[in-house]
């Protein structure tokens, strides 16, 4: 099995780029094979309908909070929200999530899915640090478009399989210490060093999913890359290769709302 990470970015370019980390399984050994990127969403897509079998795990939320859905009095079943959203400029979604947390108590104003608390990340309705709610709005329905199966939420090609998965909880089961950074000025020795302890601690297997990672001659790009959007994709490609060693459990899913989705392997990240 083809096992793949993707790093989304919600306005890709030939300056950020998604990108994907691609490589194979060897019992309990991942070899990373290559690092390509992605320059714009027509090649995203072109790339997404590739022949399998594979599977990959993408850095984006799949779904929003079924709280939130209900509220707004939006489809309750996947691929109908995902038609929905994409009838739905980025400005309206916002605006509509915005007047959601106005009407809401401080400390209360995002709707979560049960995925967030295990895996730490962030509502997939935030619009801004991380804007992970473009994210979902540029990239989900494009899953849907290309006929990828999503195990638990959507059945299309059983060759293609999409998972949804997060390189940040990767990272903090491996350090807190920030590791990346977009900008320049801030990719400082200090982010460069917690990335050489991210790349130890994969190549020794020490992360909750036990897998061990031969980054070969990859290592030092891995490193370099003060962005870490070359790092991102490893960690997703990790997890995409642990819920393969689980393809007969479903995939190491736990059971889960079918609407929000599942974020792979936060089932076992605090365990």
């Amino acid at each position: 099995m083809k096992l793949h990470g993707v790093d989304f970015t919600s306005a890709p370019t030939r300056r950020k780029c998604i990108t994907v980390a691609s490589g194979i399984l060897h019992a309990d050994q991942l070899q990373l094979q290559t690092l390509t990127s992605q320059p714009d969403f027509a090649a995203f897509e072109t790339w997404l309908r590739q022949p399998g079998p594979w599977l990959a795990g993408f850095d984006l939320p799949f779904s929003l909070p079924r709280e939130l859905v209900e509220h707004l009095c939006w489809p309750t079943d996947w691929p109908g929200l995902m038609r929905h959203l994409q009838s739905l400029s980025r400005t309206d979604m916002r605006l509509q999530f915005k007047a959601f947390c106005d009407a809401r108590a401080v400390g209360n104003k995002f709707a979560h899915r049960a995925t967030d608390i295990p895996a730490g990340s962030s509502p997939s309705m935030k619009w801004v640090n991380p804007p992970v709610a473009y994210m979902l709005h540029a990239g989900a329905p494009r899953l849907l478009d290309a006929g990828v199966s999503i195990p638990g939420m959507h059945v299309g090609d059983p060759q293609r399989i999409a998972l949804e998965a997060y390189p940040g909880m990767v990272a903090r089961s491996i350090t807190k210490a920030s590791y990346k950074s977009d900008e320049k000025a801030k990719q400082t020795p200090e982010r460069r060093q917690a990335r050489v302890q991210i790349a130890d601690a994969l190549e020794a297997g020490n992360t909750p999913w036990k897998i061990k990672l031969d980054l070969g001659s990859f290592r030092n790009e891995l490193i370099d890359d003060g962005s870490a959007d070359l790092l991102d994709a490893v960690l997703c490609m990790l997890l995409a290769a642990w819920a393969w060693k689980r393809h007969e459990q479903n995939y190491g899913l736990p059971a889960f709302d079918a609407l929000e989705g599942w974020i792979v392997g936060a089932n076992v990240f605090n365990k």
